[in-house]
């Protein structure tokens, strides 16, 4: 164990990235990954997948997510006038049962966090047709919205499991 706790290195990441992107206009590559994991895993009482499974990247611990196998995507949003922001790539050929998607600001802190199950976001990408973005499991940071459902938020924190339960099995 280090001298650090890992939410002091992450705080100090947030900083460090978003100084970064000031001075130099690009943003710290890897960082928000890492934030995002991490601040999923807090928020949505999740467990790191140690050893790593290929497609998940996190285990729920309780409530709707007990047991479920997650994906973790987090997108910083600098601007969010600007459209067609993406989120990275969904491994369909994996396995896994839902995908988090971790919003962040310019400050690289977490303001919003949605989740999909896989039935859906496969049933998305069907309706997509035959575009090389949805083979590739590509999709834009709007449709997820849409398509998922707000499992967090900074202002009003961990939203209703039972809710989201009872969407994603019917």
């Amino acid at each position: 164990m280090g001298v650090y706790s890992v939410d002091k290195l992450i705080s100090e990441a947030r900083r460090l990235a978003a100084d970064y992107r000031r001075a130099t206009g690009k943003p710290l590559a890897g960082v928000s990954g890492e934030i995002a994991q991490h601040d999923a895993i807090q928020q949505l009482d999740l467990e790191l997948c140690n050893p790593p499974l290929a497609g998940c990247d996190a285990m729920g611990k309780s409530g709707a997510r007990k047991g479920k196998k997650v994906q973790i995507k987090g997108r910083t949003i600098f601007d969010e006038a600007k459209s067609g922001q993406r989120i990275g790539q969904l491994k369909m050929e994996q396995e896994w049962d839902l995908v988090v998607l971790v919003l962040l600001d310019e400050e690289l802190e977490t303001y919003e966090i949605y989740e999909a199950a896989r039935d859906v976001l496969e049933e998305a990408m069907a309706e997509s047709g035959d575009s090389k973005r949805s083979k590739r499991g590509a999709m834009s940071v709007a449709k997820f919205k849409i398509i998922g459902h707000l499992a967090w938020s900074r202002e009003g924190g961990l939203e209703d499991d039972d809710t989201w339960g009872n969407r994603a099995d019917g």
